[in-house]
């Protein structure tokens, strides 16, 4: 789990330097994320970490998990704020939340449990949603900047194995069942994609007797599954049985 909160300290860390250098007029330029200015994802981060602290608190105790009216006023708060406040002060919040991450002991970590939002969280699932959010929001301002930036390969890392109840939740169920084994490269997985009334992803051992298949970075495959594999972002990719479209189709993004 440290190793999990020193990859987001490296996201943060990297995401504090390509902020740096941007003026008023850059902040205010669509991000990815084509409803919301780069200083619009900068201040969704930090309404988050301010609402992942709320929930740190209910799970070890301290509090009440944060009611609907009390994350609305938090949103509302950081709409309000001016593009550079929502910059600066994402940032903030940000580095506030892995600080308090750090600080807790390992008896703390394994203590913390809440239900909250229709979900039951303990550490490691707070740990890898803001990761994942973390990281997929990085991108979606980097490549606002640079179109051939990709996600950095830190977080792919334990974000392709924690893809599964990402892909139950945003994947499209399918009127015909459908299998895609898929695998991945850097680092090297191999899983089913199985469609259905509902979306699943396993691990397997080999492709097995799938007739649809696709091969493409581990980076790709978490950008696809978090809706953001567009052509025009798409490195080379090996499909077969399966259109990829089709594929894109499935993951509308969350």
């Amino acid at each position: 789990m440290d190793d999990m909160i020193g990859v987001l300290r490296g996201s943060h860390e990297r995401l504090k330097k390509l902020v740096a250098p941007l003026d008023d007029a850059t902040l205010a330029r669509p991000s990815y994320a084509s409803a919301w200015s780069i200083a619009e994802v900068l201040s969704h981060l930090g309404s988050q970490a301010e609402i992942t602290e709320l929930l740190v608190d209910a799970g070890l105790g301290l509090a009440e998990p944060p009611a609907p009216e009390v994350v609305g006023a938090i949103w509302d708060r950081w709409n309000a704020k001016a593009a550079r406040e929502q910059a600066d002060d994402g940032l903030a919040a940000d580095a506030a939340l892995l600080t308090r991450f750090e600080a807790l002991g390992s008896a703390e970590r394994a203590r913390l449990r809440l239900s909250a939002f229709g979900m039951e969280f303990d550490f490691p699932i707070l740990t890898g949603m803001r990761l994942s959010e973390h990281a997929l929001h990085s991108w979606d301002i980097a490549v606002a900047l640079d179109p051939r930036a990709t996600v950095a390969p830190e977080p792919v890392e334990y974000l392709v194995d924690l893809l599964g109840p990402i892909v139950s939740r945003s994947g499209k169920p399918a009127a015909t069942p459908a299998s895609v084994a898929v695998t991945t490269t850097g680092p090297d997985r191999r899983f089913v994609l199985r469609f259905g009334d509902t979306v699943t992803l396993e691990e397997a051992a080999d492709a097995g007797e799938t007739p649809a298949a696709v091969e493409l970075p581990a980076e790709a495959f978490v950008r696809l599954v978090f809706g953001r594999l567009d052509p025009a972002h798409t490195p080379e990719v090996t499909v077969q049985g399966v259109d990829l479209d089709e594929l894109r189709r499935s993951f509308p993004g969350i």
